[in-house]
C-alpha cells in the first residue's frame, strides 16, 4: 500500500495505458485516479452550449431535489421529465427562473435505456451525436461491456453513498467532483439499506444515531476534467459535483456472466448467490422472532459468530 493509500487519499497514476492498468492498478482491487488517458475531444467540446445544441429537445427523466444532498432511502427528490436542452440550461444555473419546487432546486440526470425496464444505458445508443466525442478506454474485453451511463449534475449536488456490483470507470468530462470512498470491509459501519448507506452527512455524521460510522475509514479524491476514477466492485462511494459536471460511467462484467442477474438493466442488483444468501438470512431472522428474548439473543450471537468464523476473510486488504 502506497503512502497516498495510508493517509486516506486515493492513489493517482499518470499517463495510464492498458498495460499499466492491468499489471499494476487493476490487480490491487482498490480505487485509483487515472490521469492522462485519452478520452477524446469531449473534454474541450462539452460546454453547456454544445450540449444544448447537440443533445436537442429529446425528453429525459431526471431527479429534482429541493436540497443538494440527495437521499435515495427516504426519497427526498422527485422524478420529472424535461427536454434535454432545457435540462442542461437549468442544471448549469445556480438560481432558476423556471422550476418545479424552488429556484434553488438541484437537478441530476442518470441516463436510461429506451425501455428502462429492459434496456441498458449506453451513450452510443441514447446520445449517438455526443458519443463520437468520447473514447472509451480499452482496459477490458468488448464482450465484458455492460453499460455506459451518461450523468449530468447541478453544482453542489451530492449522491447517496452506495456500492455497485460491477467494476467501473467514472470518466469526469467536465467540472470537478469530490468522491469519498469506503472499503467493502466497512459495510458493517455504514448502516446499509440494500446497497445504500443511511448516513447522508459524511462531514458531520450523527454519531448518536450512527455510532459505528466513526470506525469507517474514508478515502478521498477530487476529479478534474479528463480524470478517470477506477471503482472496483463493492467499494462504497459518495459523489459531490463541485461544479456543473458531465461524466460517463462505464461498467463491465469482471466475473463470469452466470453470477449476474440477467433481468437487471441497471446493473445494480446483487449477484444471484448474494441475493439468495440474503433472502435465507431474512428468513432465519424472522424465525428467531419466534423465540423468547434471551434465546433470540443467544442464537443471534451464534449466527454472528459462525459468519465471522467461516465467511469473513481476514486476508483481504
Amino acid at each position: 500500500m502506497g503512502d497516498s493509500e495510508k493517509d486516506g487519499k486515493v492513489p493517482l497514476y499518470e499517463d495510464v495505458n492498458k498495460e499499466l492498468f492491468l499489471s499494476e492498478i487493476y490487480p490491487k482491487r482498490v480505487p485509483a485516479v487515472l490521469r492522462g488517458v485519452d478520452i477524446g475531444p469531449c473534454v474541450n467540446l462539452w460546454t453547456t452550449d454544445y450540449l444544448f445544441q447537440k443533445g436537442g429537445s429529446r425528453q429525459v427523466k431526471i431527479h429534482v431535489c429541493p436540497t443538494a444532498q440527495m437521499d435515495f432511502i427516504n426519497k427526498n427528490f422527485a422524478y420529472r421529465t424535461l427536454p434535454f436542452d432545457e435540462f442542461v440550461t437549468r442544471a448549469a444555473e445556480e438560481k432558476h427562473k423556471d422550476f418545479f419546487h424552488s429556484q434553488d432546486e438541484k437537478y441530476y440526470l442518470r441516463s436510461l435505456g429506451e425501455d428502462p425496464r429492459k434496456d441498458i444505458a449506453d451513450i452510443r445508443t441514447q446520445f449517438p451525436e455526443l458519443a463520437d466525442d468520447i473514447i472509451f478506454p480499452e482496459f477490458f474485453a468488448p464482450s465484458q461491456f455492460f453499460s455506459s451511463v451518461f450523468r449530468i449534475g447541478s453544482p453542489g449536488v451530492q449522491l447517496w453513498t452506495h456500492y455497485d456490483i460491477m467494476d467501473n470507470l467514472l470518466i469526469q468530462v467536465s467540472g470537478r467532483k469530490r468522491v469519498v470512498l469506503f472499503s467493502p470491509r466497512d459495510a458493517t459501519h455504514l448502516y446499509l439499506t440494500g446497497d445504500k448507506s443511511a448516513v447522508l452527512d459524511l462531514e458531520n455524521p450523527d454519531l448518536e444515531r450512527f455510532p459505528q460510522f466513526s470506525q469507517a475509514r474514508p478515502y478521498t479524491c477530487t476529479l478534474q476534467p479528463g480524470d478517470i476514477l477506477f471503482l472496483p466492485a463493492l467499494w462504497f462511494h459518495n459523489v459531490v459535483s463541485l461544479d456543473f459536471g458531465v461524466a460517463i460511467n462505464i461498467f463491465w462484467r469482471h466475473l463470469d456472466p452466470g453470477f449476474y442477474d440477467n433481468k437487471d438493466p441497471y446493473g445494480n442488483k446483487d449477484l444471484l448467490s448474494g441475493q439468495r444468501a440474503l433472502q435465507i438470512l431474512d428468513r432465519a431472522l424472522k424465525t428467531l422472532d419466534e423465540l423468547p428474548v434471551e434465546y433470540k439473543d443467544f442464537y443471534g450471537r451464534r449466527m454472528v459468530s459462525k459468519i465471522q468464523q467461516t465467511v469473513l476473510d481476514k486476508e483481504l486488504p
